[in-house]
């Protein structure tokens, strides 16, 4: 069980109302001051501008720091898919986390199954896993259905109960029916709170123990249950990610996701050596 964290733990470290952004080089150094064993980098348009020297020199700055590197991007169309199974390839990067999108099962998952297994002797030639992630706009059941369709140790599941919960699918079912296929894990508390007024509630990230995140049996049924072969081989990484809301002004924002990441950190490493040592 590699631990680590991704773009979404660095979210207003980069945002626009960030006047000094982190840059992705600085991300992998503060994945390596965490202790991280991994770094995700994950929905960030900014490596899709580097050139192939650029990219081996992350790669390069992520082995002398000890990092395994991780991508992510969405969508599952072909074209997109083999550039950045080539990105991943400078990257070094085995995992490459992608995301349905609506449009691309609105006909049904045929037309997404005939993407991705178009997309399958170059993720094997690249020894790449990709990794699907849960998140409301796919149910569940049609996430599984596509990935067990292709029926490849290069396809799997990337698993984020938290994103599902607007489509009334509730946590605890989508671990228990992801968890033999997932490839890659995302780790985030939330919760919902009542919007001033009593009128409506919001769902957002909530401090990790503090929200509604059963983490205990996510992990268990990740990493201690019944696992499908993967292309990757071991089990998936653990990937800290927040849905932390702005906090009035930059500073108090940025010291928030911090310490949210150091006590999603410290769980993960505590549950790791409890149970896995």
């Amino acid at each position: 069980m590699k631990i680590g964290i991704g773009t979404y733990a660095l979210f207003w470290e980069f945002a626009e109302r960030n006047p000094a952004p982190l840059g992705i080089a600085g991300m992998i150094d503060r994945a390596a001051r965490l202790g991280c064993d991994v770094f995700q980098i994950c929905d960030d348009p900014r490596i899709e501008e580097l050139d192939l020297t650029a990219l081996r020199d992350l790669r390069e700055r992520a082995e002398i720091l000890g990092l395994e590197l991780e991508l992510g991007t969405r969508t599952v169309g072909r074209e997109h898919l083999s550039r950045y199974v080539d990105i991943a390839e400078a990257l070094g990067a085995r995992t490459l986390r992608s995301m349905i999108q609506s449009q691309e099962i609105a006909a049904g998952p045929a037309a997404a199954v005939a993407e991705l297994r178009a997309s399958l002797p170059r993720l094997e030639e690249a020894g790449v896993t990709l990794a699907l992630e849960t998140y409301e706009q796919v149910p569940t059941a049609t996430l599984l259905a596509v990935v067990e369709e292709l029926d490849s140790p290069h396809v799997g599941i990337c698993l984020d109960p938290a994103n599902c919960v607007s489509a009334l699918e509730h946590p605890r079912d989508v671990v228990e029916a992801c968890a033999p296929r997932t490839a890659n894990l995302h780790v985030k508390d939330f919760a919902f709170a009542r919007q001033e007024g009593w009128v409506g509630f919001t769902f957002s990230g909530a401090p990790l123990g503090e929200g509604l995140l059963d983490l205990d049996h996510e992990l268990d049924a990740v990493y201690r249950g019944h696992r499908l072969p993967s292309a990757r081989g071991g089990a998936p990484s653990a990937i800290v990610e927040h849905w932390l809301p702005w906090q009035g002004d930059l500073e108090a924002t940025l010291a928030r996701e911090r310490a949210w990441t150091d006590r999603t950190l410290a769980a993960l490493r505590d549950w790791r050596s409890t149970h896995l040592s």
